[in-house]
């Protein structure tokens, strides 16, 4: 798990020590000499786990670029990284690397803004001051979110140092958890079961827990046993011939000069091996993972002296000068521990039960309105059928009324003819304007005398 295959001093910013840190690696930089840029192949870093991962390797990626801080750094040591004192150094690097460096901040404002928005709108809060919930990113210094200073630096070391620090205790309680609801869950299935599948279960059970204790002595970790089982069996070489420099330097593997704690991780499959097998039922394989990090976390404990993470040789020999590293105990694996009380699996149903009536009720709400809304849309959909009918009923009346006119009372068909004119008094008929009017009929003509009443 490497940043870049140069090699960096073993004091690159507490954080590079510390991002080596199992679950959450980010190897180390670790750089002696880098005036000679080589071209090596590029490794993808692991992610640490912390929420502002890429900020922290840009920044680490664009400071080992500039010479004088690279100079600073090889200076310095673990407690003048861990104080942030050297953060006030960054005020001598080149103006490019400010840019840089000023162009990632805006860049990590800008991503926090927009996950903080994104987390608003999906609790649909309103009113919310999103400058006030910058406040809770402590890894940059929110009231300046356009320029990288040496305040920002500090903070991130001082961040990124007091979160890996914590995560082997948050590890911890997470494996905790795990545990305990797995026994919940066997718990809650042999209710489901009558007496008689009830004691078969039980006899199965504790077969299985049986079997996967039964094997073989396990060795100390890091103790003169457990590393000559590696030489032996690992390295194929001769028991006899054991040395532990030489050890050293084999298992060294990009050859910086420190074992790193992935490493030393890899010193303990051999262990491991022993206990867990992939294809038994009764071998829990996340167990095996847990087993793996407390050998770790126990080996950096009693050798890391300087608690840099990293192992150098001059460490590992004074180890393995004590007289503990020849006569060791034998390693108290996970299934010979209380990993848990009673009264802690009961606390821990207690909050699950809680959580598990939370969701639901609101797995009730959203039912309820799930209804709600299909009763509104079938309203809606009578409604639209109602209004169709009614559309289709007046366009039929308008075609029968087209199809047949009209009937007065005794059937005849009804004309209405509009009037222009109306007839004079007798028997003389209108006429079109611009016509004279005939001489009623009855009338004398001129000249004749009027007949005599």
């Amino acid at each position: 798990m490497h940043w870049k295959s140069v090699e960096l001093s073993c004091c690159w910013l507490l954080l590079c020590l510390l991002l080596a840190a199992e679950t959450v690696p980010i190897d180390k930089i670790k750089v002696n000499k880098v005036e000679e840029p080589e071209v090596q192949a590029t490794v993808e870093s692991p992610d640490t786990g912390l929420y502002y991962d890429r900020y922290l390797r840009e920044v680490i990626d664009v400071l080992e670029t500039d010479r004088h801080f690279r100079d600073k750094l090889q200076t310095a040591n673990i407690d003048e990284i861990k104080s942030g004192k050297l953060a006030k150094e960054l005020n001598l690097v080149s103006h490019l690397v400010r840019t840089k460096l000023d162009e990632l901040k805006r860049q990590e404002v800008s991503r926090l803004r927009m996950l903080i928005k994104a987390k608003i709108d999906a609790q649909q809060d309103a009113g919310i001051d999103h400058h006030a919930l910058l406040k809770q990113f402590e890894h940059l210094n929110h009231q300046n979110p356009h320029s990288f200073e040496p305040e920002d630096l500090e903070l991130l070391i001082k961040t990124a140092t007091s979160d890996l620090e914590n995560y082997d205790k948050e590890r911890h309680e997470e494996f905790k958890q795990y545990e305990m609801l797995k026994e919940h869950e066997r718990r809650e299935y042999l209710k489901t079961l009558d007496e008689e599948k009830r004691k078969e279960e039980e006899a199965r059970f504790d077969e299985m827990k049986r079997k996967h204790q039964d094997h073989p002595k396990i060795n100390h970790p890091g103790s003169k046993d457990q590393l000559k089982e590696v030489w032996e069996e690992t390295d194929g070489l001769d028991p006899e011939d054991f040395d532990t420099k030489t050890f050293f330097k084999l298992h060294d593997t990009n050859g910086d000069g420190f074992l790193d704690e992935q490493e030393m991780e890899a010193l303990f499959t051999k262990e491991l091996e022993k206990i867990y097998d992939p294809n038994n039922e009764e071998d829990d394989m996340v167990e095996m993972e847990e087993e793996r990090l407390r050998m770790r976390e126990h080996v950096m404990k009693e050798i890391d002296t300087n608690k840099d993470r990293l192992i150098s040789v001059d460490e590992f020999l004074t180890a393995s000068e004590k007289k503990e590293f020849v006569d060791a105990d034998n390693w108290e694996t996970l299934d010979e521990q209380e990993l848990y009380s009673e009264d802690e699996l009961q606390e821990f149903e207690r909050r699950l039960s809680q959580q598990e009536h939370e969701l639901q009720m609101k797995s009730d709400d959203l039912l309820k309105q799930r209804e709600a809304l299909q009763l509104q849309q079938d309203q809606l959909q009578a409604q639209k059928f109602e209004f169709q009918q009614a559309v289709q009923h007046l366009e039929q009346q308008k075609q029968t009324q087209q199809a047949h006119p009209p009937a007065g009372p005794n059937g005849e068909l009804q004309f209405h003819q509009e009037k222009e004119h109306v007839a004079p008094p007798g028997n003389v008929q209108a006429l079109p304007p611009g016509h004279d009017q005939p001489q009623d009929l009855n009338q004398p003509a001129p000249g004749q005398d009027q007949p005599q009443q």
